[in-house]
């Protein structure tokens, strides 16, 4: 009966993971809309270097934050993955033990 407390943790862990790819799609929506408004931006600077603009200059640090936040968010997402695969394989065999033991034991 390990197995289900097994397979409870596997479900815990594929919640985090929809929770992370929720965020996930958040962190990249933002990243769009900043990278937009670099754009527009630098548009509206004209001739002048983006590079000396502190409205621009702000833009470029959050959408760097951003990639570092989706880099990390990336990270996780697979490192549950791999957990919640490791989890279904002891789950099927612990599953599959019970069954062999349940024939042995008839």
């Amino acid at each position: 009966m390990t197995f289900l407390a097994i397979d409870a943790q596997k479900n815990l862990f594929t919640l985090q993971k929809s929770q992370l790819q929720f965020e996930q799609t958040l962190v990249m929506s933002r990243t769009n809309y900043i990278t937009k408004q670099m754009g527009l931006r630098a548009e509206q600077l004209g001739d002048a270097d983006p590079d000396e603009d502190p409205a621009y200059i702000a833009l470029q640090q959050e959408e760097s934050y951003l990639e570092t936040r989706q880099d990390s968010l990336d990270s996780q997402i697979t490192l549950i993955e791999s957990e919640i695969s490791s989890l279904k394989n002891l789950v099927n065999n612990n599953i599959k033990s019970a069954c062999t033991l349940n024939l042995i034991g008839n």
